[in-house]
Order: structure tokens, then sequence, then C-alpha cells
């Protein structure tokens, strides 16, 4: 299923962006609290840990002074430092502007509130930021170098519908929002091409609660925000537990395309706490 685009969406989500971008920031700093570096060994001067030597490691890694404190050779390790890019993309269409109860954010605002996030520790850690741009294959994005999460957050705002037309640049960590609601096959072939980067990273499947549950009851009238595709069901209860099962299914084959091209999916509802998928996306990007 093809999603029409909404010239409204991105002027909608433009305007949150002030109060979106104070609580990210907020959500970033909780989780900042709990994690550490990255912690990753590699070429660096910071110290991270010895550990024993083993067969096969250079004599030349060999810590003496460690070593002869003990009757075991020990190798001085470093935390890798070299800085990486992190590429963003967010969903932003008629769909991601859903939500089935006012009080809830809308899946367009937990996207970029958990975009706008994952950047601010990434730009703490000295890491590079590109956000992916859905709608103009010019657009790469702009980078830490030259903007600050304030820029990153009013491209956001900007971001076209569709997935992205340009890669990400090789070595690269890569992490979309979206529902992922459509048929896999574009996401599948997206992912596909970066197979010669290489390149890793998340998918992040936002979804209201009404979405995966089906609350509603009696006859309801279901329509495609932006679109035209209709549909009336005389008793959603009667469909509840076909429609669940259908969407675990797609869930599956989800993490599957994943699997199969080096990434990983994480689920969040907009209902819940942002912090801790946040820390999850953290600590999977950091190999932890």
């Amino acid at each position: 299923m093809t999603r029409a685009a909404d010239p409204l969406a991105a002027g909608a989500l433009g305007a949150t962006l002030p109060p979106l971008l104070i609580a990210a920031e907020r959500v970033a700093a909780t989780v900042a609290q709990g994690v550490h570096g990255r912690r990753r060994v590699g070429t660096g001067e910071n110290f991270w840990q010895f550990r024993p030597f083993v067969a096969g490691d250079a004599t030349a890694r060999i810590d003496w002074r460690r070593s002869a404190r003990s009757d075991q050779l020990y190798l001085r390790e470093t935390e890798w430092d070299a800085a990486q890019t992190l590429a963003l993309w967010c969903q932003n269409d008629a769909a991601m502007a859903w939500r089935s109860d006012p009080a809830l954010p809308t899946k367009a605002e937990r996207a970029g509130l958990l975009a706008l996030a994952l950047a601010s520790l990434a730009l703490r850690g000295g890491e590079r930021i590109r956000l992916l741009d859905g709608a103009n294959a010019n657009a790469a994005g702009i980078t830490a170098g030259n903007a600050t999460l304030g820029l990153l957050a009013a491209a956001l705002g900007r971001a076209g519908p569709g997935l992205p037309q340009v890669l990400p640049p090789a070595f690269s960590q890569i992490v979309l929002f979206s529902d992922f609601l459509d048929d896999p096959t574009a996401i599948t072939a997206w992912l596909g091409q970066l197979t010669a980067l290489p390149a890793r990273g998340l998918l992040v499947q936002v979804l209201d609660p009404a979405e995966t549950s089906l609350p509603y009851a009696g006859r309801v009238r279901f329509a495609l925000p932006g679109g035209t595709l209709e549909t009336t069901i005389a008793r959603v209860e009667a469909v509840r537990a076909a429609y669940r099962a259908k969407l675990a299914a797609h869930q599956e084959s989800l993490r599957r395309l994943c699997a199969n091209a080096g990434f990983r999916l994480l689920i969040h509802q907009t209902d819940a706490n942002p912090a801790p998928v946040l820390l999850a996306l953290h600590q999977a990007l950091s190999g932890q």
C-alpha cells in the first residue's frame, strides 16, 4: 500500500518543534545519567581496561608494568574514539500524524522526540549526525560539524514522506523511525542497498496503542489518513484476534528482514515512556 503525502503534515510537526526539542533534551539527559561511553576496543588515547594476553595477541601491546604484578601477561586496551556518522530518518506523512486520543502524541511527534534525543546523546559522544531526507535526492542531510541540534529539529520538520533517496555514508549507523505498516517490499529493497557500504542499525516501529490492540467495538469505519482507502467493519470485536495475529506476523517479517540486513527491530508505543526505548537504542548502537 502506498501512502499519499500530506503537505500539511510537515507544517504541523514543525509547529511543535520547540517544545519537542525541549522534551527530547530532557529524555536524553535522563538516559545520559545511566549510560557511559561507547566502550569499544580500538585506537584511542583513553585507557579502558587491562585484559589477559592470549595466543595471537601482538606482544607490543603487553603492559609490562601491570604484568609484573602477577604471574600473567596483560594487555592495555584503549577505548575506541573515532567519530562515526549516525544517520537518522523519520517517516513524515499523514499516517504518522495520526493518534487515537488527543492526550497522546502523534506517531510523528514521538518519532521526532526519539530521533532528536538520540541525536543529542550522539552529539555528546562526539558523533556526526546526518538526517536523511526522503523527499529530496539532493538533500543528504546535515552534520554536527555545521549544525546545532535545533537545526536538526528544523530539518526534521521539513522531511519528506518517502524512504530516503540518498544512502548514508559507508560504515555509518542508521536508525529509521516509522510505523512500518506498509508492505515491507520497499524497506527490504532499501536495506538491500546497504550491503555494499557496509552499514548497520535499527528500525524503530512507532505505533499508536489502538493500532496494536484494536480496542474498538461495534460498527466502525476505518480510513487511511491522507488517502482514499476506507472500509467499514460491522463488528470489530469479531476480527480483533485475527487483526492482532496479522500484526504479529507482519512484525515477525520485519524482524527477519532486519536480521538479513544486519539490523535490529525495536517496537515502541506512543503511550509508553520514551526513555527505555532510547536507552535500548543507545545500547544497541554502542554494541552493549
